[in-house]
């Protein structure tokens, strides 16, 4: 693919959440200090209805100011294929960083992620969408990217509408048997994501790449298990993420949790 819009495209960035993500050169109509930016164009069919909710969830998401958060620039739909733009970092993510993020740096971009969350959560808003891939990385710690569309465009659907099955272990298992999002089901996500970039493994080993249903099922019908090798404050914090969600801390509280244990 080569562009989109008046997006020109200079190389793929990766694909996730019904999606694949470029690096665009800015086009000179958008109004922001930058050269490049992402792109994300989803697979979805994009209809006239899907559309105006997407735009929609876009702009509220756009309107939440804080540092940790990547907003979107811009929308549109070419072909009733949907995209947007937003913020690049040249950093990667946690899931394809550009060079090794070591453990410290790795809890310190999680609790940004957390700080971004629990801004959105202020606003009425739920991410949807936590995990390694959308975590991206840069010397201060990290930002939060790619609000959750997907269940947007594939509207009264529960299990692939929360995101793609290679990144199930992320999601609420609440989520997949029919629950409504909210604030508890990211600090969930918060709680796997935290364990993946300490421990380096998953809550339910590690799932098979090649066969999303397995990796399903294998989420449903085994409980989460927390790596022994985590330090006890850690551990203590993804088991707190993990457990019923009137329970669960706030996004918030989870951050400062994580800045006094980071180095």
């Amino acid at each position: 693919m080569q562009g989109i819009a008046d997006y020109d495209f200079v190389r793929p960035l990766g694909s996730g959440n019904h999606g694949q993500f470029f690096l665009a050169k800015r086009p000179r109509r958008l109004p922001v200090d930058a050269d490049f930016v992402a792109v994300k164009v989803l697979v979805a069919e994009s209809t006239e209805a899907a559309f105006r909710r997407a735009t929609r969830e876009l702009a509220a998401f756009a309107a939440v100011v804080s540092p940790y958060l990547v907003s979107p620039f811009d929308a549109g739909q070419q072909d009733g294929v949907f995209y947007y733009s937003m913020g690049y970092e040249p950093g990667g993510s946690l899931a394809r960083p550009a060079e090794p993020v070591p453990v410290p740096r790795a809890l310190r971009a999680v609790a940004d992620a957390a700080r971004a969350a629990g801004a959105l959560h202020g606003a009425g808003i739920v991410h949807r969408d936590i995990k390694p891939g959308n975590v991206l990385v840069n010397a201060e710690g990290g930002r939060l990217s790619d609000l959750g569309l997907a269940q947007v465009f594939t509207e009264g659907v529960t299990v692939t509408g929360m995101g793609d099955l290679d990144a199930i272990e992320y999601v609420d298992p609440e989520l997949l048997v029919g629950g409504r999002p909210g604030p508890a089901t990211d600090v969930w996500s918060l709680g796997v994501l935290l364990h993946r970039v300490v421990a380096g493994s998953g809550l339910y080993g590690e799932l098979p790449e090649a066969d999303g249903l397995l990796a399903l099922r294998r989420v449903l019908s085994t409980p989460p298990r927390v790596s022994a090798a985590l330090p006890g404050p850690v551990a203590e914090l993804v088991r707190d993420c993990l457990g019923p969600p009137e329970q669960r801390p706030d996004a918030a509280t989870v951050a400062g949790r994580l800045d006094a244990v980071a180095p």
